[in-house]
């Protein structure tokens, strides 16, 4: 890799028209992976690679005026401290605020960059070229500004943030919610069951830690067998059972972990509360994301998690 500040017109010049059009072609992608879901939004990133495929052109002419027919092949991987762009096929699924607030620090960044790059060099000419480009950047962040107001007024934002946060409930928040549910509850009767029919503190933890992690895995292949995404819009198999089953661990290890304590009835005090506080947590997210009411969320899983709680201990003490 070679610094920026040893780089001549010419180089600096041909690294500019990469980047501009590797701008626009990640600009085209935005558009392309939101039209389905976030038509306006997709509008909006077809309109900023118009303007990107403007810039490069005006680059382009410039660079043949000065230097020729050919344009050296320099990116920005090439260069020591330029600003990296994320391939847009790692972020799949878009999410429409992740997308827009991406395009926004590649405008703010790149324009930073060239001011930066600018102050730092003593030559006149490419101090000049480094200035336009930044204010060629600058304009095109007003013009995105523009096209946001254009295409996104208030009622059509509303509606595709709603629509970003039902993918979010169902790619993430359910398959979540399900396991950290059958982490906490299922695996409450056999932990309790063991430590009240041995008394110690070190067999109620082993049986914890082998059902939570057993749970974890058959919930994760449950989940992420039981339906592809292609037609419910779920998402990713793998990434949702994935969730799910470091979510149903999760819930099953927290009350187990104290029965790490020697002492069985401290141990059995700890674990009851953060059995009151997981079954909290379930009760705050089906309310928050689920629109369970409060009172009706609380009483559900309070219920559900008691009779299964006085399972174990019945079981347990038999």
């Amino acid at each position: 890799m070679r610094n920026f500040d040893e780089l001549s017109e010419k180089e600096i010049l041909a690294l500019a028209i990469g980047g501009e059009e590797e701008d626009g072609r990640i600009y085209a992608d935005f558009a392309e992976g939101l039209r389905s879901n976030y038509p306006a939004t997709a509008n909006v990133f077809t309109e900023m690679a118009a303007e990107e495929s403007e810039h490069r052109r005006k680059l382009i002419d410039l660079y043949v005026e000065k230097f020729g027919q050919h344009i050296p092949l320099i990116r920005r991987q090439d260069v020591r401290g330029f600003i990296a762009r994320r391939p847009v096929w790692q972020l799949q699924p878009l999410g429409v605020d992740a997308v827009r607030k991406q395009a926004q620090m590649m405008e703010m960044e790149t324009s930073r960059f060239y001011r930066q790059a600018a102050s730092r060099t003593s030559d006149a000419s490419i101090r000049k070229l480094l200035g336009d480009l930044a204010e060629a950047e600058v304009q095109h962040e007003h013009t995105a500004g523009r096209l946001v107001e254009k295409n996104l007024p208030a009622d059509v934002r509303e509606s595709e943030d709603e629509a970003a946060r039902r993918m979010f409930v169902l790619r993430v928040i359910q398959p979540g919610l399900a396991g950290l549910m059958d982490g906490s509850v299922s695996t409450l009767a056999p932990v309790f069951a063991a430590a009240f029919a041995t008394g110690r503190s070190w067999d109620a933890f082993l049986v914890g830690l082998a059902a939570s992690i057993g749970a974890g895995i058959s919930m994760g292949f449950a989940e992420a067998l039981s339906d592809n995404g292609s037609l419910t819009g779920r998402g990713a198999p793998w990434a949702r059972g994935g969730i799910c089953g470091l979510m149903t661990t999760l819930g099953g290890i927290g009350h187990t972990l104290p029965f790490l304590i020697m002492n069985f009835w401290t141990a059995m005090v700890v674990a009851m509360a953060v059995v009151v506080v997981e079954l909290g947590i379930i009760s705050w997210i089906r309310w928050k994301y689920m629109d369970t009411p409060p009172f009706s969320a609380a009483m559900q899983v309070g219920f559900g998690g008691a009779l299964v709680f006085v399972t174990g201990i019945l079981i347990g003490s038999s």
